[in-house]
């Protein structure tokens, strides 16, 4: 693994007015050539979906600038969690990955994103994202540092779906995906009831309510696309709660363990994915 801290650098994004694309372009290119056009394309998408730049993403970049506290914070955690992470990775599954975890300012796209940059397996950290869900203490960064490097984890040493017969399959997947995730995090903190998501109540209004998030995940299926799902980001909301479709699928996959080692569930095949889903979907019924 490779660390990549680019906080000395990011207050280059800014001028005395705040933010400045241009300025973030020049420093994406310096620290982090090849992500640049990735942030943008998604940020375009996600004002096309519409959201607005003015209101949804200015706020949240300026904040980075504005909020040394947090920032210095958050900057701390990050090298206080990756200095031991490939012993401890090394200590719970017996074996580590091969990535490039980056520090970096983004543009709203997300707290941890696995994505490839220049042919090399990468997690960006958008401190910006970090900072506004105040995930900048160390429990709590060890949280989404641990849940990206599950996603790698499963990237690497089990099977990757990437085509889809159905539209629903892709939820399907990312469903089982992120439940992965969630459950390596489990595993490496060594809790099965943890989730880094500290939003309050979060935890106990889904763990009350996981028949009603179970049945609302499946009646959405046939109908869902990126613009109107309901359970993955904390800028969508189910029943008034974001992320639920973490949580769902942290119990999917807790659900599987009970019987399957872990590195056999990454090694599903879509098949196997969607007959052990809907068996747990309909065991609510």
């Amino acid at each position: 693994m490779m660390i990549i801290d680019t906080s000395a650098e990011l207050l280059s994004a800014f001028s005395q007015e705040g933010f400045d694309i241009e300025k973030w372009k020049a420093y994406m290119d310096a620290l982090v050539p090849g992500a640049k056009e990735l942030c943008l394309r998604d940020a375009e998408e996600v004002i096309s979906a519409g959201y607005s730049w003015e209101e949804c993403f200015l706020p949240i970049l300026n904040a980075v600038k504005s909020n040394e506290e947090k920032r210095t914070q958050a900057v701390r955690s990050f090298r206080e969690v990756t200095a031991d992470l490939d012993s401890r990775l090394a200590a719970v599954f017996g074996r580590s990955v091969e990535a490039d975890l980056v520090l970096y300012l983004g543009l709203g796209n997300g707290a941890g994103w696995v994505t490839e940059v220049n042919g090399r397996r990468t997690v960006l950290f958008g401190i910006e994202k970090i900072i506004e869900l105040d995930w900048c203490s160390p429990a709590d960064m060890r949280g989404l540092v641990y849940h990206e490097l599950g996603h790698v984890y499963h990237f690497e040493h089990g099977v990757l779906c990437t085509e889809f017969p159905q539209r629903r399959d892709e939820f399907i997947w990312q469903l089982f995906e992120e439940g992965i995730a969630m459950a390596f995090e489990q595993e490496m903190v060594g809790d099965p009831d943890y989730f880094h998501e500290n939003y309050p109540g979060w935890q106990g209004w889904c763990g009350e309510h996981l028949a009603d998030i179970a049945a609302g995940f499946a009646g959405d299926l046939d109908g869902m696309t990126h613009e109107n799902q309901r359970f993955f980001g904390d800028w969508v909301r189910f029943e008034g709660q974001p992320d639920t479709g973490y949580y769902l699928g942290a119990r999917f996959i807790r659900s599987l363990m009970a019987s399957e080692s872990f590195d056999r569930i990454i090694r599903y095949s879509l098949p196997e994915i969607k007959k052990a889903l809907y068996d747990y979907l309909n065991s609510f019924n």
